[in-house]
C-alpha cells in the first residue's frame, strides 16, 4: 500500500481525478478525519471536506509508479 495526501479542491478536480483513477483495476480509498470512502465514487468524494487535504490510500500491486504519474497534479506531498 502507498499513502499519498492530494487535494480536490474544485468540482473539475474531482471529476478528472475519478476518471483518472478508474482506469485501474487497484483499489484507492480517501480518508478524511474518521471517514473511508471508495476514491472511485464521486458521491463518496463530495461527502469529504474537500478543503482539507486528503489522504489517499493506493493499493496496487505493479503499476504504482504509472498510477503515480497520473496523480502528479492531485498530490501535495509523497
Amino acid at each position: 500500500m502507498k499513502t499519498v495526501t492530494i487535494s480536490l479542491n474544485s468540482i473539475e478536480s474531482v471529476k478528472s481525478f475519478v476518471n483518472s483513477i478508474t482506469k485501474f483495476d487497484s483499489d484507492f480509498d480517501l480518508v478524511s478525519g474518521r471517514y473511508v470512502i471508495d476514491a472511485k465514487s464521486i458521491m463518496g468524494i463530495f461527502s469529504l471536506d474537500l478543503a482539507k487535504p486528503i489522504t489517499l490510500n493506493i493499493y496496487a500491486k505493479s503499476d504504482l509508479d504509472e498510477i503515480l504519474g497520473v496523480l502528479k497534479p492531485y498530490i501535495i506531498e509523497e
